[in-house]
C-alpha cells in the first residue's frame, strides 16, 4: 500500500495525498519533504537546496526578492497549514526551513564547502535553538511564530557564514 494511503497528519488526520494535492500544504510541507517520518526539518532544508541552486543562476536582486517573498508568503502558508492540520507548528511544516536556508546562504559565494557549512550551521541553530530563538519559538504563535525562529536561525547562520568566508585566509 502506498504512503499516500497509510499515514495521517495532524489533528485533522489529513492523508499524505490530501497534503500533496493542496497547493498551500504542498508548499508548507516543503514540496512534500515534510512528509518524512524522520527528521522532517532536515528533509525540508535538503528540499531548499535545488531552489537555492536555481536562484544562484539569477541576479542577486532576484535571489533577495525570492528570499524575502518566501519569508513573507511563508507566514501565510505556515498559518494556513497549521489551521488545516489543527496543530501549531506541526513538524511536517517545513516551509520555514526552506526560507531559513535561503537566508543562511544570502550573499555567500557558492562552493560545495559553503553549501555544506550553511546546511550544517542552519540545522544546528534550528535544532539547538540558542537564545533568542528558543524564546521566540515558545512565545510567538501563528504563521509569524512558525517562520520567525527559523528566520532568526538563518540570520545567525548567515552571520557566521559571512564571518567565516569573508575573513578566512
Amino acid at each position: 500500500m502506498s504512503i499516500f494511503l497509510k499515514e495521517h497528519y495532524g489533528n485533522a488526520r489529513l492523508s499524505a495525498l490530501q497534503i500533496v494535492k493542496d497547493p498551500t500544504l504542498f508548499l508548507a510541507f516543503g514540496f512534500g519533504s515534510g512528509l518524512s517520518k524522520t527528521m522532517p526539518g532536515t528533509m525540508g532544508t535538503l528540499a531548499a537546496i535545488p531552489l537555492y541552486l536555481a536562484l544562484l543562476q539569477t541576479d542577486e536582486w532576484i535571489y533577495l526578492t525570492v528570499t524575502l517573498v518566501s519569508v513573507c508568503i511563508g507566514i501565510w502558508i505556515c498559518d494556513q497549514a497549521a489551521k488545516k492540520l489543527q496543530v501549531h507548528d506541526f513538524g511536517g511544516i517545513v516551509w520555514d526551513e526552506v526560507a531559513g536556508f535561503l537566508i543562511t546562504m544570502t550573499g555567500i559565494t557558492f562552493s560545495w564547502q559553503s553549501l555544506l557549512a550553511g546546511f550544517v550551521l542552519f540545522r544546528l541553530f534550528d535544532i539547538v535553538k540558542p537564545w533568542p530563538i528558543k524564546w521566540l519559538d515558545k512565545h510567538v504563535h501563528g504563521g509569524f511564530g512558525i517562520m520567525l525562529d527559523d528566520v532568526v536561525a538563518g540570520v545567525f547562520a548567515a552571520l557566521i557564514m559571512r564571518l567565516w568566508f569573508d575573513f578566512s585566509v
